[in-house]
Order: structure tokens, then C-alpha cells, then sequence
């Protein structure tokens, strides 16, 4: 079954009342995970998934997703700093394309620029973690960023 990406204001649209959206920032080591809330107003961290081939990736989030009532997903998208599409955006897209097949659930992508870097400035001036407990933290909390954002920007009037 092929699923084809969405806007996500689309994605917004074609789901059923109460449906949840899952945030996924595909990092290098690990992939985190965040939830939105049923009315797709908040977004929070869920977990992280080490990277690795992608049908345990797939596995994991679709459990996830059944679990938590989830509609679709909204993959993080490294466009350059100029907002151009590069390389790690085309990997990205790729990767987002096989991850929505392997679940079966509709996906958007959405920019993530800067999100990591946000949140680790955040752990490390504001909340004073250790650099072991960021690790733990980082990619969870970057996707929620990733997700909160997207959701802020696609809310509608």
C-alpha cells in the first residue's frame, strides 16, 4: 500500500475526529518520538527508537500508534539553512515515504531546522542536565518541538 505524503493542513484534514499525529525526528543514532494530544493542539515527547533498518523502526511507531489512537505521522524535514531542499532533506523525504508504506499511515513532512539545537541549548542552560541525560532526552524533545510548531502553524482560524 502506497501512502502518498501530505500538506499537512491536508493531513489535518482528513483526520478522523480525535485522531492523534505522531512527530518523528530522524536523527543519525536515534529517532525520536512525540504525541500530539486528540484535538492536535499540544505536542509532547513519547521515546526515542535507535536508528537502525527500518522495519523495526516501522514496527515500533505503528504499535505506538495503535496504542495511542494516532491517524498519521509528521516526519521532520533538515532543509538548509537557506530553506533550500539538500541532500539530508532528500533522505529524509525517502525515508519518510518507506515509513508511512511500512505503517500504512499518512504522513507530511515538516521543516525541523534548528529544532536540536534549540532543545540542547535549552538542556543545557535552562534545565541543567547532564550530557548523558540530554542524550536521553534530546531527540524525544526536538521531535515535540518539530511537532508543536507545525501544529501552531497549520491551526485553524
Amino acid at each position: 500500500m502506497s501512502v502518498v505524503l501530505l500538506d499537512l493542513r491536508a493531513l489535518r484534514a482528513a483526520l478522523p475526529a480525535g485522531k492523534r499525529v505522531i512527530g518523528v525526528d530522524p536523527g543519525s543514532r536515534t529517532v525520536g518520538i512525540a504525541l500530539s494530544d486528540p484535538s492536535l493542539t499540544l505536542a509532547t515527547p513519547h521515546s526515542h527508537l535507535k536508528r537502525g533498518k527500518l522495519a523495526p523502526i516501522a514496527a515500533a511507531i505503528a504499535r505506538i500508534a495503535r496504542a495511542e489512537g494516532v491517524g498519521g505521522l509528521v516526519v521532520g524535514l533538515p532543509l538548509e539553512m537557506d530553506g533550500t531542499f539538500g541532500a539530508a532533506a532528500q533522505a529524509a523525504r525517502d525515508w519518510a515515504h518507506a515509513l508511512s508504506d511500512a505503517t500504512g499511515l499518512p504522513t507530511s513532512l515538516w521543516d525541523e531546522r534548528l529544532s536540536t539545537a534549540a532543545v540542547t541549548r535549552f538542556l543545557i542552560g535552562e534545565a541543567d542536565f547532564t550530557r548523558k541525560h540530554r542524550a536521553e532526552l534530546v531527540d524525544q524533545m526536538a521531535a515535540a518541538y518539530m511537532l508543536q510548531a507545525a501544529l501552531d502553524a497549520t491551526r485553524p482560524a
